[in-house]
């Protein structure tokens, strides 16, 4: 009898070990993600210029045609290119990856691979892997990057594009308060240039809806990272009538919960959630008075938010074996045409699955992964295709 049919629990640990010993970090780990890089990086590149050169066009249109200066153009498109970013980052890692596994595949490494005992799944692996912290990173990206990018594009064409006036629009804004309250801020318009509110009342809401301090002033300087009103007045009430007024000479300092380009943003933006975060979007489900179809449209957006930072892990999952089979000796020029067709498909039913969304509210969450899904599944049946050859 050996020591390892004596000991089962020896036996069970050594193929344990056998099992998780291919998931270190090898050299061919290191070989692969190497390889991915350089196509990856010059997709990224290709398909920016692309998106720069679409908007070439609009920076004319807004210099010829609505007299703005060429910088402010020119910084209102820079503003805008993180939003971009995330979509080219998706269709870099597509084509790097039929590109470097068309490579691959074509000078026979592959095959040599496999006849040394590697699994496609275990070459797939640091792939994945690599795409999946570029999915994570695209959605830290979209929640924290993009929503200040966003504000600024939104404060420029506000001030120097639109060139709205102070009083042109009323603004609101509302915070929810320690204990369940609620705090709101009405505000006859905002003069973006000196990020000063005009005609100012901010309403605090207790629990139970129950009104218990208003404060109003003509005037409130933005001073980061609250507002300074200007000679307020605040009444604090008691079982809904006027309990005490008390009138501050100066200035009160008083957070609520807004930047000036959120404001400005607001009046921009405020029926396109595809301009705000997550964090937004949820906020004004809470907070915002929405018609039924806004409500459902917000709904599947804010899916559809969690859903797409992902798409760069698909897009490997479904391009491994694609490249195997499609790309070999095809070189750049047919993987970045089939890079385009592939996304073209996916940003289709995307499209189509956001409207299926936008229908009911149940429908918002299953409808933001049905494109992710879908061709996660199709990756998945081709990699096993490719694995029994």
């Amino acid at each position: 009898m050996t020591a390892g049919s004596t000991f089962p629990g020896v036996r069970w640990l050594h193929s344990l070990h056998k099992e998780l010993e291919p998931l270190r970090v090898t050299i061919l780990d290191r070989y692969l993600v190497a390889e991915l890089g350089g196509p990856a990086l010059f997709g990224a590149a290709a398909f920016t210029l692309i998106f720069v050169a679409t908007q070439f066009l609009a920076i004319g249109r807004l210099v010829s045609q609505q007299n703005v200066s060429l910088l402010v153009a020119i910084e209102y498109f820079l503003w805008e290119m993180p939003a971009y970013l995330l979509d080219v980052v998706p269709m870099a890692m597509l084509f790097g990856t039929l590109l470097s596994i068309g490579r691959l595949s074509s000078e026979s490494e592959i095959t040599a691979l496999k006849a040394g005992g590697i699994s496609l799944i275990r070459m797939f692996l640091p792939l994945a892997v690599v795409g999946l912290v570029v999915s994570f990173a695209a959605l830290i990206v979209q929640e924290e990057l993009v929503p200040l990018a966003n504000d600024q594009a939104a404060y420029l064409q506000e001030t120097a594009i639109e060139h709205v006036s102070p009083a042109a629009s009323n603004l609101s804004a509302v915070t929810n308060l320690a204990g369940g309250g609620k705090q709101v801020t009405i505000a006859g318009g905002l003069d973006a240039a000196t990020q000063t509110l005009l005609n100012v009342t901010v309403l605090q809401y207790d629990s139970k809806q129950t009104i218990q301090e208003m404060i109003v002033s003509k005037r409130a300087h933005y001073d980061a990272p609250t507002w300074q009103f200007q000679d307020a007045t605040t009444y604090h009430f008691s079982d809904g009538d006027v309990s005490d007024k008390m009138v501050t000479p100066g200035t009160l300092s008083v957070d609520i919960g807004e930047r000036p380009s959120e404001m400005a943003k607001h009046t921009l933006q405020a029926n396109d959630p595809e301009n705000l975060s997550r964090g937004e979007i949820k906020n004004a489900l809470d907070n915002v008075t929405l018609s039924e179809p806004q409500r459902r449209l917000f709904s599947a957006t804010y899916a559809a938010k969690l859903a797409r930072p992902f798409t760069s892990l698909v897009f490997v999952l479904f391009a491994f074996p694609l490249g195997m089979r499609r790309i070999r000796g095809g070189g750049a020029a047919l993987g970045f045409g089939l890079a385009l067709a592939i996304v073209f498909v996916y940003y289709v039913i995307t499209t189509i699955a956001l409207s299926i969304g936008s229908l009911a509210l149940p429908l918002a969450g299953i409808a933001a992964w049905t494109p992710n899904a879908l061709f996660s599944l199709i990756g998945l049946w081709l990699l096993r295709r490719a694995s029994a050859i």
